[in-house]
């Protein structure tokens, strides 16, 4: 009985020394368990509540690049979080805007987007009496926000940028064309861009090139699109075509007559099969979903006092329902991202150093590293549009020197001119 005692005894004192041998001492870290369990509750409560995106389109859809582009976003929401519906309207006008809204509520929406600032704006004036709805309208120029009213827009003129790059080693004839809308911050600012890129191609290549602008009067006019593309080959020789409108007349125009185009707010072949890379040199693609991604998961998570200005671009990231991670804004083409998004015919006639500053350029701007208004002086060209208390700057104005970013607010609402050089035709 003893020796059963002791041995009892003598097990406990083991047991005990190798308690305290494994215990972790006072001094060390503990695992890092608490940090998974906040990130699972935190997809708990994403994934708790239900949203109802709801996007007010000023076109239609089918056919059209930036109406298409909103679209898929709406869509590619509701493909990745199982928890937001998505819901959509077709060609509304100012008038419309309201009465849709406050329909699309009843039925649901705790989301209410225009696609356009002439159509989103309206919704501002619904924002108090529905607090715990979001809404939201893309900028024009206009930043009139309230606490649940947002305004977005994407840095699309990064992507822009490197399309004209493109553009600029493509043209034998040194004439580019842009058959645009009308005179806005939001189109001159995308031109600018544009126009950046082909000037240093033209630096890097020792090139002359002439850049035009022939304005159409809205964003969806096919005939009168087509028009402008026939007159800027026939009459001004352009040899590579761009467009800051939304049908698909103006790269009709460009394969017809054999020469390159390059496209806008979407991978205008690889989504919308139009035409192909032997006409198609670039396109840059527009994922909207990257800001929508941001106003739903603020919605979702209850907050009341979200980011009211919205300017994202390379360096703002989303992964899609499939693993697929996307900037904001890209170069693309047949479904293929950066120098890859060169269409195999144009390859051969870039020079390797233009794919090279490209691809440098790319990755930059993905890394949030380098920016093209940072970079470049702002000499006005005298020609723009002149808005309320802000007159065009006179022709030869330096506006912004080099090294020197502009705040979103002044890129957003007051670039109201063209960078000198442009030809802008009557």
């Amino acid at each position: 009985m003893k020796r059963y005692v002791w041995f009892v005894l003598a097990l406990l004192v083991v047991f005990s020394m190798l308690a305290a041998q494994c215990a972790a001492p006072a001094t060390e870290a503990p695992p890092p368990v608490e940090k998974e369990v906040i990130k699972t509750v935190e997809v708990e409560k994403e994934v708790a509540g239900k949203a109802t995106l709801a996007i007010e389109h000023f076109s239609i859809i089918e056919g059209t690049t930036w109406s298409g582009a909103h679209d898929r976003a709406g869509k590619r929401i509701a493909e990745k979080y199982p928890n937001v519906q998505y819901v959509y309207r077709e060609e509304v006008g100012p008038d419309a805007t309201v009465p849709y809204a406050e329909e699309l509520i009843a039925d649901g929406a705790n989301i209410v987007v225009g696609n356009a600032e002439f159509m989103g704006l309206p919704l501002k004036d619904i924002a108090d009496k529905y607090p715990d709805v979001y809404f939201a309208s893309v900028i024009a120029s206009d930043l009139t926000t309230k606490k649940n009213f947002i305004r977005f827009f994407p840095r699309q003129y990064q992507a822009l940028y490197l399309e004209g790059l493109i553009a600029g080693a493509l043209t034998e004839t040194g004439n580019i064309g842009i058959v645009s809308a009308f005179p806005s911050v939001q189109v001159i600012r995308r031109q600018n861009g544009f126009y950046l890129g082909v000037m240093d191609a033209a630096k890097l290549l020792n090139k002359d090139i002439t850049v035009y602008v022939k304005y159409v009067g809205d964003w969806y006019l096919p005939t009168e699109e087509r028009d402008i593309a026939k007159t800027l080959i026939t009459q001004y020789n352009v040899d590579v075509l761009t467009q800051q409108t939304d049908s698909g007349s103006p790269l009709d125009v460009a394969q017809e007559e054999g020469i390159w185009f390059v496209g806008k707010d979407m991978d205008i072949v690889g989504f919308y099969g139009w035409s192909s890379t032997d006409t198609v040199a670039v396109s840059f693609d527009t994922r909207w979903e990257v800001i929508y991604e941001s106003i739903v998961k603020d919605w979702l998570a209850g907050d009341k006092t979200p980011e009211t200005i919205l300017y994202l671009g390379m360096d703002d990231k989303m992964i899609l329902a499939d693993g697929t991670e996307v900037p904001t804004v890209d170069i693309m083409n047949d479904n293929k991202v950066g120098v890859d998004a060169i269409s195999p015919k144009a390859r051969p006639s870039i020079p390797d150093e233009v794919v090279a500053l490209v691809e440098q350029r790319r990755d930059q701007m993905i890394k949030g590293v380098w920016d093209p208004f940072f970079d470049h002086e702002f000499v006005s060209n005298g020609t723009g549009l002149e808005l309320e208390d802000l007159p065009i700057p006179a022709a030869g104005t330096v506006v912004k020197p080099a090294n020197e970013m502009p705040s979103d607010e002044w890129l957003l609402s007051k670039f109201n001119f063209d960078l000198e050089g442009m030809v802008i035709l009557e």
